[in-house]
């Protein structure tokens, strides 16, 4: 079913909701569920070529468009921690930079005359090329596409032009308590100078150089490094065909290797962002989680619905709903692909609420103890995932993004596949096991963003306060910023 004929569907049965009497409405629970029918979503053809380089070919007739991205490893982990920044640098100047042949505003104006879009970026652990046209326009915006991977120029000027950008949303960062917040956590959970958590500086922007951009490229833009993905309006025989073409005589290059990460989170306790220009607080708890390919996974993912998910989970019934108290709250056991996610809980709540707000939410996790997630928690749970998962892979593009992901990560073909299934088998015992093998609340840091001087009894009270200093370091050479001294 397309996006629009859905869309009428649920229109149409929300108007046959609304148009029943009372009595009638009363009786929804009666209603048959029929079982969910097999997910067997479209797959991709993969091919691999002797280089080394990986494409995922997805036919999808509904429009005459194609689209494509190109992943490589190498990403803002593996910078050099004297140059954070280097790579997102490299992201944004790959495109805006142009070709040797072609600057990037001429590419501006040759992708704007056929509608086509041709964009660059990075990421945490690879970088990005991605486009997306018209069928008639494919050949010409993919000679661009090769192109930008055989012969960037990284102009001068656009890397100024990027540097200032990059100054300027350094300058602003501390604008946002919610965004400060989700920075400073990140760096209680996994370490200040852990890669997955550190911040670019004027200094460390600074630092790069036009010859590291080139030096970057050099390193990481290798066929063997790289995963293609190109889904629309097509045939597959025809379009391998033209990336063999493209791609197939590119010789392999030295392979990406992960970064040695160390993960030293901080201490148990309370850490506060103290601002004195709010009347709310950002409430984060946090410690390290686990990964995608643990076999507890699925029951992960069951209770963290159940816990912190929607608006019927237990942290959002009791301490918004029942107690008032917080306008957003949630948390889950957090799962990455490749590295322990984070075990995160957070709140929002008025200043003159926040040590009440910390309290219930520890009450709420001890009380997973005595009272654990229930066998009806856990079937509303299950529903909810199970009916709202084929919405994030209801098209042939989003399966080929998924798929993608787990060639990047060496995870199995059929691990989407598998999901359903593994989510039908959690059990009341498993629900349980997950909540006292992976929350610990005597682990949990617990940051404050927020005006102490509010709060409704001192932080202290709770226990031992560190301070969190956010001032931003000066460019080399400049004048602090001026910060307001904190509360008291």
């Amino acid at each position: 079913m397309n996006t629009i004929r859905r869309i009428a569907f649920l229109a149409f049965a929300l108007l046959t909701l609304v148009s029943l009497s009372p009595a009638q409405s009363t009786e929804w629970s009666k209603i048959p569920i029929p079982p969910l029918h097999a997910f067997q979503p479209q797959q991709p053809k993969r091919v691999e070529f002797p280089n080394g380089m990986v494409v995922f070919l997805q036919e999808d007739h509904e429009l005459p468009l194609i689209d494509g991205s190109i992943r490589i490893r190498g990403g803002w982990r593996d910078e050099p921690a004297a140059k954070i920044g280097l790579v997102n640098l490299y992201g944004n100047t790959w495109r805006t930079g142009g070709v040797k042949s072609q600057t990037g505003d001429q590419m501006d104006d040759f992708l704007e005359a056929r509608a086509a879009k041709l964009e660059t970026g990075s990421l945490t652990d690879s970088t990005e090329i991605s486009w997306s046209c018209l069928k008639p326009d494919f050949d010409d915006v993919f000679k661009l596409v090769v192109a930008l991977l055989r012969e960037p120029e990284f102009r001068q000027d656009k890397i100024d032009l990027a540097l200032d950008e990059y100054a300027d949303a350094i300058s602003r960062r501390n604008d946002d308590p919610g965004q400060i917040a989700g920075r400073e956590a990140a760096k209680l959970a996994y370490g200040a100078a852990n890669p997955y958590a550190r911040s670019a500086e004027y200094a460390t922007i600074g630092a790069v150089t036009r010859e590291d951009l080139l030096a970057w490229y050099k390193s990481y833009v290798h066929p063997n490094n790289m995963i293609v993905g190109v889904s629309g309006d097509f045939d597959p025989t025809a379009m391998e065909a033209k990336l063999r073409q493209a791609f197939a005589s590119w010789q392999k290059g030295p392979g990406a290797k992960p970064p040695a990460i160390e993960f030293q989170p901080a201490k148990p306790g309370y850490y506060l962002v103290a601002k004195g220009d709010v009347n709310q607080s950002n409430i984060r708890m946090v410690e390290l989680g686990t990964r995608r390919d643990n076999p507890d996974y699925y029951a992960i993912e069951v209770f963290n619905d159940a816990m912190g998910g929607g608006f019927s989970s237990r942290l959002i019934q009791d301490i918004r709903t029942k107690r008032g108290l917080a306008y957003s709250v949630g948390g889950s056991i957090g799962t990455s692909f490749d590295h322990p996610g984070v075990v995160r809980f957070s709140m929002g709540t008025k200043s003159q609420s926040t040590i009440e707000s910390i309290q219930a939410l520890f009450e709420d996790i001890d009380g997973l103890q005595k009272n654990p997630i229930t066998d009806e928690e856990i079937a509303r749970s299950k529903d909810t995932i199970l009916n709202s998962f084929i919405f994030n892979f209801d098209s042939p593009d989003k399966v080929l993004a998924e798929r993608m992901n787990y060639e990047f990560y060496g995870y199995p073909a059929d691990f989407l596949e598998k999901y359903r299934t593994g989510i039908e088998k959690v059990t009341t015992a498993d629900v349980a096991r997950i909540a006292a093998k992976y929350l610990h609340r005597d682990q949990l840091a617990v940051l404050i963003v927020g005006n102490p001087a509010e709060f409704d009894k001192p932080l202290d009270s709770l226990g031992p306060v560190t301070r969190v200093d956010i001032t931003i370091p000066p460019p080399p050479g400049g004048k602090p910023q001026e910060v307001p001294p904190p509360p008291q």
